[in-house]
């Protein structure tokens, strides 16, 4: 079972070659059953045509022996009495004169039955036949008879070949000597006919199949170049895809390195300092102490008050890498820490405004809406030059919204639209991570300077359920 679902198992290229692949069978087959049933319903039709045109020869043919045959006696007939057995005997010395091809002849029945003329076989002369019938049941004598009184007709049915005996299809022309009361006429075997739409058929079934044969081969060539093509995208797309994820995979290095370089600038030039500082502090509280001389609560109060530094600078900076205000009280308490320290820092004068969700952002969400104000603080500190910043978070009906304006210089347009500053780019690849938008806004409002909105959407708002009571006043 294993073995046959990892068979199962496709990859990407094979689902989409797949994908490309079935529509095309799927068409082809279609296209080949319409042009076979298109085809066998044409051919069908001209071999009908084909098969009526040669049996309607026959019977011109049947008429015209009929009808010469007619002539040769018509004037024994026509001045002999209906009791005159001489004439009839001469007419029928005539009739069983008049054979023709291979199996033609004519016949004479009366209308009791009765054969008079058979010259092909002879065994049936002065027979009564009335109730002979063929292979098929079909009374062949008495029909010849009934057509024969209602003055002339065709009728096609069974009859044994006088040269093998074989019973064959064959189509007779009867007509009728009413004074005499004899049915008078011939037939012709149209196997030959037969045999020629058999042909006309079989050569139709050809066909078929060489067209078969012919949308086969465009099939299979179609198929070698929807795979071949789908492979040599797929290649192409591969390499595309490498390319990027080592182009990503750098850019990830880089911003470990940038973050490692900060945090590393940050420890050795504040407190890696302020560290060595406390220390003096010590040495001379420490040497003071030993000597008994000097005042020793001086330096070491010193110290105290850098240490006390040292530790609101350690923990601004792990504040920084993760805020536990964050996981502890929600995205709305973190934003507003992390913006008054911000103001507290660099002296900007800084606005918070939030509004509380009835529904919770998720982590992702939160997480992603944190850094960005983040980056976008830290933008404005190194680059805008502004005395004004405002910070706004609010939910409403399709998601929640960041927004954050300032005062400052602006951005200029190509780095806008091209957001080739690493901050711009980290601020907008967590937004499309999270299927939301980001708006870069320059010289927008009355002041100018930038305003930086990252919308996230509704599916990123967790339902009330999911929210404790208790932590639902707290949590934005």
């Amino acid at each position: 079972m294993r073995a046959v679902s990892s068979v199962l198992r496709l990859s990407y290229a094979q689902k989409l070659s797949l994908v490309a692949a079935v529509p095309l069978i799927l068409a082809v087959a279609a296209i080949a059953m319409l042009v076979a049933v298109q085809s066998r319903a044409l051919a069908e039709r001209e071999i009908q045509a084909l098969e009526a045109q040669l049996i309607e020869a026959k019977k011109r043919e049947l008429r015209n022996y009929v009808t010469q045959a007619r002539n040769g006696f018509y004037f024994i007939y026509g001045s002999a009495a209906p009791d005159d057995q001489q004439a009839k005997d001469q007419v029928a010395q005539i009739l069983s004169a008049m054979i023709y091809g291979d199996e033609g002849f004519f016949f004479v029945y009366d209308y009791d039955g009765t054969n008079l003329v058979s010259p092909r076989q002879t065994d049936m002369i002065n027979r009564n036949h009335l109730a002979l019938t063929d292979s098929r049941g079909s009374p062949v004598v008495a029909n010849l008879i009934e057509i024969a009184r209602q003055g002339d007709g065709y009728f096609t049915h069974l009859w044994p070949k006088p040269s093998s005996g074989q019973e064959a299809e064959m189509i007779t022309y009867v007509t009728s000597f009413p004074s005499w009361r004899w049915a008078v006429g011939t037939g012709v075997f149209i196997d030959d006919v037969l045999t020629s739409v058999a042909e006309a058929r079989a050569d139709v079934e050809t066909r078929v199949q060489r067209t078969f044969y012919y949308i086969s081969a465009i099939t299979v060539a179609a198929l070698l170049l929807v795979f071949g093509s789908g492979m040599a995208l797929n290649i192409r797309e591969r390499r595309l895809a490498d390319a990027k994820l080592k182009k990503l995979t750098q850019r990830v290095f880089d911003a470990q390195e940038e973050e490692r370089g900060r945090v590393a600038r940050e420890l050795h030039d504040g407190i890696s300092q302020i560290l060595v500082g406390v220390r003096y502090a010590l040495d001379a509280t420490r040497r003071r102490l030993e000597k008994g001389s000097g005042d020793a609560a001086t330096p070491l109060s010193q110290g105290i008050d850098n240490l006390g530094t040292a530790i609101a600078e350690v923990r601004r900076i792990s504040r920084d890498l993760r805020p536990g205000a964050l996981d502890d009280l929600g995205l709305g308490p973190a934003l507003k820490a992390l913006v008054e320290d911000f103001a507290t820092r660099t002296g900007i004068h800084t606005e918070f405004n939030t509004v509380v969700f009835r529904n919770r952002l998720d982590q992702d969400a939160k997480i992603a809406l944190y850094r960005i104000a983040q980056e976008a603080l830290t933008n404005i500190e190194r680059h805008a030059a502004a005395t004004k910043v405002a910070v706004d978070i609010r939910g409403h009906k399709r998601g929640a919204t960041l927004r954050i304006s300032d005062n400052g210089v602006g951005l200029d347009r190509t780095r806008r639209q091209h957001a080739t500053g690493i901050g711009l780019r980290n601020m907008q690849e967590r937004v499309e991570q999270l299927d939301g938008n980001l708006r870069i806004l320059s010289g927008a409002g009355a002041e100018g300077g930038t305003v930086i909105e990252a919308t996230v959407p509704l599916t990123h708002l967790l339902p009330p359920e999911e929210t404790s009571p208790n932590k639902e006043r707290a949590r934005a």
